[in-house]
């Protein structure tokens, strides 16, 4: 059988996709303890370090999406260390270990800026669910009735998932907080699980009509100083820390805003939500001096303009969940205001719930929502229209401004020499993309979870051959079954099977 590019030797090295670019087996994870035990006071996510030997990825067609670096039809991608060392063709390591990457297309994983993980046992409760059903079900009865071992089994799920999908770093909009013991759960199945995670420490489920400000039977936001200092007193791990934060009420928000700040965390809100959007949340944090580059704002999908600029006169972030903001209702996604604006979003999953977990999905949701946007302009008669996105654009809004959203670009998001090597490697000799004609074209629009072949987080093989590496699936299944039976009991509700 014929590779699917020629090889370095047939071929001189070219910057692939000409006007795309500018010029152009790790240890197996450890699942035990997955009944979510309390955690000792040691740094989150620091698991065994990436394998001494180097690892070469041979001969793939290689999308660095590092505009200075370009991309290329055939090229190697040496890792040493647990980071990229060199991208380009003929690479010669006689102490790596090579692994093919012929018929694939090698990139950056993809980087998810808000996904609420502990409903990963929930997944397709409400498919056809909306923002109201969502918050009388979803936060309103189950939330309230997970303890630490549920969360556990749908953090670690979740996050499985993602990684499964090519999804290697997710920031955890973890609004689950009804006791100490739930965080900790919440932390140790991020750990188990293997996944490069933002942590967003967020407030509990207490049941209607969750005033938690006006509840003590919790911690939050106060409790982030503990968890500062247990389990993020250090950058270089694979879990970092944010907080989760509130956009009202304007008192309540102001004061979490300013621990999360105290210790140096970053912050993470739903704004523009609905109805609820059209409070001018923003514009009063604004007023009172609270917006910073700190701050990523999901959503927004029914902001003032006035509330757009302040946006981004202060330098924040965006995250875009396209398909559960049709789905749901809370307004249309804002792709061409953010762009307006000169922000470039990132992009979300948002909840299992009723969306699926795959960034594929994302990505066409956002590129087709654009130019159907834009088109529609053109039918009218409008002249002077903004420009058509591109596939190469979703895909760096799926990478590199997820990186950026979650403060973690100098890490990840691009195969840059020096980055972290959190890498897929997506066949090329599948039948729904073969044959390959356009790499960045191939993966956004043809490419599906089934093409994610091999996954490294930090230097390490988490998914090889099509398969999770080191991750007792029978296991891993009886954990989410038996957790989801227990939430559905202790709550009531009764979910429809069919």
């Amino acid at each position: 059988m014929s590779t699917a590019f020629p090889r370095p030797e047939e071929m001189s090295r070219r910057r692939f996709l000409g006007t795309a670019a500018i010029g152009a087996l790790a240890a197996p994870m450890s699942l035990a303890g997955m009944g979510g035990p309390a955690l000792a006071a040691e740094p989150a996510g620091k698991g065994p370090a990436a394998s001494a030997r180097p690892i070469l990825l041979k001969r793939g067609c290689v999308l660095t999406l590092d505009r200075a670096v370009g991309d290329f039809e055939s090229a190697d991608v040496l890792i040493e260390k647990g980071k990229i060392v060199a991208v380009k063709p003929g690479i010669t390591a006689p102490t790596a270990e090579v692994i093919d990457a012929s018929r694939t297309i090698v990139m950056p994983s993809f980087v998810d800026t808000h996904r609420h993980i502990w409903e990963g046992i929930l997944r397709n409760v409400l498919p056809d669910g909306s923002l109201g059903d969502y918050f009388r079900v979803v936060t309103g009865t189950l939330g309230p009735a997970y303890r630490p071992d549920d969360v556990y089994a749908g953090n670690l799920v979740s996050a499985l998932g993602a990684i499964d999908a090519g999804v290697t770093t997710v920031l955890d909009w973890s609004h689950i907080q009804n006791t100490p013991e739930h965080t900790d759960s919440a932390i140790q199945a991020l750990r188990d699980s293997g996944v490069r995670a933002v942590f967003a420490y967020g407030s509990p489920q207490l049941g209607p009509p969750n005033k938690w400000w006006e509840d003590t039977r919790h911690k939050y936001p106060e409790d982030i100083r503990r968890l500062r200092k247990q389990y993020f007193s250090s950058e270089d791990q694979l879990l970092t820390l944010a907080l989760a934060g509130v956009p009202f009420p304007t008192d309540v928000a102001l004061s979490s805003w300013k621990v999360a700040r105290d210790v140096g965390a970053r912050i993470t809100v739903h704004v523009g939500v609905g109805q609820f959007g059209k409070r001018a949340d923003v514009q009063k944090l604004g007023e009172a001096g609270a917006l910073k580059s700190d701050t990523t704002y999901i959503h927004a999908c029914t902001l003032s303009d006035t509330e757009w600029k302040m946006i981004a006169d202060t330098g924040g972030t965006l995250s875009l969940a396209g398909y559960v903001e049709m789905m749901m209702g809370h307004g249309l996604p804002p792709i061409q205001k953010a762009l307006n604006a000169g922000i470039r979003p990132s992009l979300s999953v948002d909840v299992e719930t009723s969306v699926p977990g795959d960034f594929f999905t994302q990505m066409r949701t956002i590129l087709s929502l654009q130019r159907n946007a834009i088109w529609e302009r053109d039918l009218a008669g409008e002249k002077n229209l903004p420009a058509l996105l591109k596939t190469r654009d979703v895909l760096e809004f799926a990478t590199i401004e997820g990186a950026r959203a979650c403060g973690l670009e100098g890490k990840i998001g691009t195969l840059t020499p020096g980055k972290q090597a959190d890498i897929i490697m997506l066949r090329t000799d599948r039948l729904n993309v073969l044959p390959v004609n356009n790499a960045t074209g191939a993966v956004v629009t043809s490419m599906d979870a089934s093409n994610v072949d091999t996954v490294l987080i930090g230097g390490k093989v988490m998914k090889r051959n099509g398969r999770l590496v080191g991750v007792d699936m029978g296991r891993v299944t009886r954990l989410a079954y038996e957790a989801r039976d227990r939430v559905m009991t202790r709550s009531g509700y009764q979910r429809s099977p069919l």
